[in-house]
């Protein structure tokens, strides 16, 4: 029987393509240096870590409620109020094993088929792969590498139709590493506040913000859905623990997805999220020290090796990279730097046609690692 269409339309992953051969060179020997993904290589915490074993030896290891532990709501509720001053109530909370899953949450209920998000380009390319699975339209809005890859509100303004529904934002964001500032955030929160539209604001890398403070969308507008977690900041990437704080009239239709789709998040993992919201941040200010000296290490490096980074990263943990010194086809260009350096990188064009020339270097690996790396691109752009 013939694929769905659903399933042939939808784009795959191309930095995890870029993994899977990685560790094919590994394991056959060979010394690869991994600059391709952002999967931390910090251990996560020790108080996080013995929450979860306690949990499990006390026997929380069995369903919870679809919508997460009481006891979690209230810490993301509580850690929003005290990071951000936003009362965003324990009942707008909805917990979720991971932001992925998150995201079909908010968009499973926000969109009917045809329905449309602002989208910028480029971007993580789940956003719209989760938009145009779920029949909505993405509409990308080109950003530049010149100014920060940040929205101009006016295209933003004029992109906005009867069928859209929301605009997408990512800040601290993946691939660019650049964040908005409180005017863009501003600006944004009073487009949607005239249109009737959604902000919906992945917030994922918010605790990784080097220069001044991270900003909540919830600080302009309560017209916003945000996806957060514990992946990134608190090195969890593989314990997929998330939240969505939502509208209240949008808990319920999300609980249902929930409900049949995931059930719940993981008991354990649960509570140890509750430890990490109230008992590490200090682990989460030390890992964030170690990041920056990797960024201001990296993007000088790169630079001296003739690719351009026109916009200082200030937040999560990437460089992206103007790499079309070198080739303007990056997905060639990482395959070639992955086999003939032994460096692997993400392409940019996965993350869009405004990506394309582009390379994401993550910095979740060590200076040493880093510092190796940076040498063999230069020997190999010395000698192709």
């Amino acid at each position: 029987m013939p694929v769905s269409r659903r399933a042939q339309a939808i784009r795959p992953f191309m930095v995890m393509d870029v993994v899977a051969r990685a560790k094919e060179l590994a394991a056959s020997g060979r010394d690869v240096i991994r600059l391709e993904i952002g999967d931390p290589d910090l251990p996560t915490p020790d108080v996080i870590k013995r929450a979860a074993e306690e949990a499990m030896e006390h026997g929380d290891t069995g369903y919870t409620q679809s919508l997460g532990l009481p006891s979690l709501r209230e810490a993301v509720s509580a850690h929003y109020l005290a990071t951000y001053g936003v009362d965003a109530g324990p009942d707008q909370v909805v917990v979720t094993q991971g932001t992925s899953p998150a995201m079909l949450l908010l968009f499973g209920s926000l969109l009917d088929p045809g329905d449309e998000v602002i989208v910028s380009d480029p971007c993580y390319p789940a956003y719209p792969n989760y938009i145009s699975f779920l029949g909505g339209v993405p509409v990308p809005i080109r950003v530049r590498a010149e100014e920060g890859f940040r929205f101009r509100p006016e295209e933003v303004r004029a992109a906005i139709t009867p069928r859209t529904r929301a605009i997408m934002i990512n800040s601290p964001a993946n691939p660019m590493g650049t964040t908005l500032e409180p005017q863009d955030l501003e600006a944004l929160a009073a487009i949607a506040e005239e249109t009737g539209v959604y902000i919906a604001s992945d917030e994922i890398y918010h605790g990784l913000y080097f220069e001044g403070k991270d900003r909540s969308i919830l600080e302009f507008t309560d017209r916003a859905f945000v996806l957060n977690g514990f992946s990134k900041a608190y090195a969890m990437t593989g314990w997929r623990l998330g939240y969505m704080i939502a509208p209240p009239e949008f808990v319920r239709p999300a609980e249902k997805i929930q409900q049949n789709f995931f059930l719940c998040a993981n008991h354990f993992v649960q509570v140890a999220g509750v430890v990490a919201l109230t008992e590490a941040q200090g682990d989460v200010s030390r890992m964030r020290d170690v990041y920056d000296k990797r960024r201001r290490f990296l993007v000088p490096a790169l630079r001296e090796i003739g690719l351009v980074v026109a916009t200082e990263p200030t937040g999560a943990f990437y460089v992206f990279a103007d790499a079309r010194n070198w080739s303007e086809d990056s997905l060639g260009l990482s395959y070639r730097l992955l086999e003939e350096a032994g460096v692997a990188v993400a392409p940019g064009i996965d993350f869009g046609r405004g990506g394309e020339g582009f390379l994401r270097f993550s910095y979740a690996t060590s200076l040493e690692r880093l510092s190796a790396g940076v040498e063999r691109l230069r020997g190999w752009s010395t000698s192709a």
